[in-house]
């Protein structure tokens, strides 16, 4: 999991403290311990350009207020920028650090057209340079498994793919009153927002299980929301070169779901499905009628059993990581009040005296036991 090689050094271009994408990209980059984040221009507000900076650790002469400016100062210091700005922004930075030299990571969606999109990979093979777009549903251990079973041949050949994201963050009510997105979300271009921002997983999805792209499709695009000038909510039937058929549903208009990602793929030997609420199983049918669960403690899994993608054991599904890191905040908060008023109170964890407490009950069951009585503790 972790090649105990010294760490890649990153700069960001945008991915201030205050933003989900942004805390999520440094997290998912620091948890293995294979990238530093040593650079930025995190935000143009000051004031959270200098928390993030402060927060994780990037030194003065590494904090930016400037895009351009880091770009050209910080080429010789960092082996990868990752930009995590709006997508509107995405074409004219990405351009100006591959010129530069740079191995370039961006969020998705690459660009806001396809005019833009071929001026980058034109530019990406004039430098050779190496460059990623980050689409993270593709990560989960079973989507990647379900990827080795397709070519594997064990679905036989793929007929049908359903694959659908509702999300409900445009209609639903927050507090009582409507939704107040970024400014940045309320105006489509050439392609509507809410297909670079949700559209581009289904798609990348179906690419990666299938390695095909469509050939042909029909669409239908609406706006159910609160917000009319956009759209907020997308069909699409597609067809490919090899006669499969792909239905997409993707939207944020749709009352009820957070999330609602669920990918269903049909072929002639067999289904399967996932679905991002229950990640850590893989539904199975084969011809003969069969159903199997497949997670990441099933004998015959091919990938989801290996040792990176398995940072603890099976049966303690994905979240697990997420909740010591709660814990650990939990800690510092109470550490830093601590040195402040020697407060010695801990609210989410166990102090020492609770722990013995719970020593002494669980001698009290094994006297209970060995003895068939009741203790009194």
């Amino acid at each position: 999991m972790n090649n105990y090689k010294k760490p890649l050094k990153l700069a960001f271009i945008g991915g201030g403290i205050d933003s989900a994408i942004g805390y999520t990209h440094y997290i998912a980059s620091q948890m293995d311990h294979l990238f530093i984040v040593s650079a930025g221009c995190f935000s143009r507000r000051t004031d959270i350009n200098q928390k993030t900076a402060v927060t994780w650790g990037i030194e003065d002469e590494h904090l930016y207020s400037d895009w351009e400016e880091l770009l050209e100062k910080e080429i010789y210091f960092v082996d990868a920028v990752v930009i995590l700005t709006p997508t509107l922004q995405h074409h004219k930075m990405i351009m100006k650090a591959l010129e530069l030299g740079y191995a370039v990571i961006s969020e998705k969606a690459l660009a806001t057209t396809y005019q833009e999109g071929i001026e980058i990979v034109k530019k990406v093979d004039e430098k050779k340079a190496f460059f990623a777009v980050t689409h993270n549903y593709t990560a989960y251990p079973m989507l990647r498994e379900l990827q080795h079973m397709i070519q594997a041949d064990k679905l036989g050949k793929i007929t049908h793919i359903n694959i659908e994201m509702p999300q409900e963050s445009f209609a639903r009510l927050v507090n009582g009153e409507k939704p107040k997105p970024q400014s940045w979300r309320l105006s489509d271009g050439k392609i509507s927002g809410v297909s670079l921002d949700l559209g581009a997983h289904l798609q990348h999805m179906i690419f990666f299980l299938t390695n095909e792209n469509p050939i042909e499709l029909v669409a239908d695009e609406s706006s159910f929301g609160w917000f009319e000038d956009v759209v907020d909510d997308v069909t699409c039937l597609a067809r490919y070169q090899s006669g499969m058929k792909t239905q997409m549903w993707y939207g944020k208009s749709a009352i009820g779901h957070r999330n609602g990602l669920k990918v269903r793929v049909y072929g002639t030997k067999g289904s399967a499905e996932w679905f991002q609420i229950n990640s850590e199983e893989l539904n199975f049918q084969d011809i003969n009628g069969n159903r199997m669960i497949i997670d990441r403690a099933s004998s015959n899994i091919n990938v989801a059993g290996q040792l990176r993608y398995n940072r603890f054991k099976a049966g303690h599904p994905a979240g697990f990581l997420e909740a010591f890191g709660n814990l650990y905040y939990d800690i510092a908060d109470k550490l830093r009040q601590y040195k402040t008023d020697d407060n010695h109170k801990m609210d989410w964890s166990y102090n020492a005296k609770q722990a013995v407490i719970g020593l002494r009950v669980f001698e009290g069951i094994r006297e209970s036991n060995m003895n068939n009585k009741w203790v009194k503790l």
